[in-house]
């Protein structure tokens, strides 16, 4: 059983400057309004095995999560996993040159593991208004990133 969606955003910056904003990690707490915390978990440089907390606010409530990155191919793309409540998250970025700028896509999507009876019946009613308020905070994420790579 799982859920995904896919947006996307032209941005009128190079994919060096989107890069520079979707891998600063430390920094993604001033750049999203969605994100209330940060506690970076490893260090060094942005890059594959790269873990953090992160704490959000959704429909009202805030949550934190760790999360990791599992692949990256800068600047050209990157995919952050996290596991939560027996679901399994991914978030990929591509970044593609496009008419002047770049077309920032992300794909995300939540599969839960083991579902139960329960979860599937959650899944049928809630499933659809989850993923609808998951796609609104995306989109914002994403004209975030674009006028953080913009401004740089």
């Amino acid at each position: 059983m799982d859920h995904s969606t896919t947006l996307s955003q032209h941005v009128n910056a190079s994919r060096e400057k989107v890069w520079a904003v979707i891998s600063d990690i430390p920094g993604s707490a001033r750049t999203l309004s969605g994100v209330k915390a940060i506690q970076m978990l490893s260090e060094g440089p942005y890059g594959e095995g790269t873990r953090w907390k992160e704490t959000r606010s959704m429909m009202g409530r805030e949550e934190t999560v760790v999360m990791h990155v599992s692949q990256s191919e800068p600047p050209r793309g990157t995919t952050v996993k996290a596991r939560r409540g027996g679901a399994d998250y991914t978030t990929r970025f591509t970044l593609e040159e496009r008419d002047g700028g770049t077309e920032l896509v992300l794909f995300f999507g939540a599969e839960v593991l083991k579902p139960t009876f329960f979860s599937k019946l959650m899944m049928a009613a809630f499933g659809k208004l989850g993923m609808s308020v998951t796609r609104k905070a995306l989109a914002k994420d994403l004209a975030e990133i674009a006028a953080k790579a913009e401004a740089l």
